[in-house]
């Protein structure tokens, strides 16, 4: 229980505490600078979106893995 309280403080502070991500590369920044600035948020924004898909893939695989393993313990 105690585990659980420290990791939603955690996830608290660091929504309360989050800056401004630009994910973009060189190129992905020249070519954002080049149409604007309401298009630019809209390429960043979906550069971000195309990054978080791996990591919840990744992460969904490990706690698939890791709920196997806790069973197989009892």
């Amino acid at each position: 229980m105690k585990k659980a309280w420290v990791l939603g403080l955690l996830f608290l502070l660091s929504i309360c505490f989050s800056t401004r991500v630009e994910a973009q590369c060189a190129m992905c920044t020249k070519t954002a600078q080049q149409l604007g600035e309401k298009p630019a948020q809209g390429m960043n924004a979906g550069i971000l979106y195309l990054m978080m898909v791996p990591y919840c893939i990744v992460g969904f695989i490990g706690y698939r893995w890791w709920k196997a393993h806790e069973n197989n313990k009892i």
